[in-house]
């Protein structure tokens, strides 16, 4: 396609993201071969925090950033309803209380309805803008979200391209809304591929000491069997 492929390390997440894991990442990816032609760059870069606040005000001049209630509200209303909350807004009307950067999060309001995309996978495919809530802009612990960082990063990174497992499909929607405001015209082409799962169709996870790339190279694999293993399971 005559593209270039940049390297980001989305580091944005400070409580759990730590030096070795970057480390590890660019030591697998070398492993493995690939050699971006872009970066790495990470999101705790001072210009790409920058550039976050620098979109956060633009929003924010738009009227459109409001402080957000505790998860407990959230909690609370399902109980009460039965089901979790769906649509735009927030259980405690936030948006009207002017809760302000005192609040435990900030929300964008991006409106209701759906918004949709020709996936290069999928095909034509439409979701709904915000199916548990306006979009989360910065957590509880002062972390910019990942639903904000890759809208702002995309766009100044240049990005035309996006490719993807398929769990992020919906938050496609809010992501293409979201870019609108930021001052993108048109989304980046998107295509959402399968995801390798566990039998009981789990997702793999780290986290749960599922088999990474580093596991396979302790167990004497090497990159041509990785890249075997993935086609036979993908």
């Amino acid at each position: 396609m005559g593209g270039r492929v940049l390297l980001r390390i989305e580091d944005h997440d400070r409580q759990r993201c730590r030096p070795e894991y970057d480390a590890a990442v660019l030591e697998d990816l070398d492993w493995l071969g690939f050699v971006p032609d872009v970066g790495p760059v990470r999101q705790t870069d001072p210009d790409t925090v920058s550039a976050f606040e620098a979109a956060l005000a633009g929003l924010r001049a738009r009227g459109v950033v409001y402080g957000d209630c505790a998860r407990s509200t959230f909690t609370a209303w399902a109980r009460s309803a039965g089901r979790p909350w769906s649509g735009p807004g927030c259980p405690g009307s936030c948006r009207s209380r002017g809760l302000g950067d005192a609040a435990p999060t900030l929300r964008v309001a991006l409106g209701d309805g759906a918004e949709s995309w020709n996936d290069a996978l999928l095909g034509p495919s439409e979701g709904p803008i915000a199916p548990a809530g306006d979009l989360v802009v910065r957590d509880r612990h002062g972390n910019w979200t990942y639903g904000f960082c890759v809208v702002v990063d995309d766009l100044r990174h240049g990005i035309g391209l996006v490719v993807r497992g398929r769990d992020l499909l919906p938050a496609t929607p809010a992501q293409i809304r979201l870019g609108r405001h930021v001052g993108r015209d048109a989304p980046p082409a998107f295509l959402h591929h399968p995801l390798i799962r566990r039998p009981d169709g789990s997702k793999l996870s780290k986290s749960s000491a599922d088999t990474g790339v580093r596991e396979l190279r302790a167990a004497g694999h090497d990159p041509v069997e990785v890249f075997a293993l993935v086609a036979a399971r993908g």
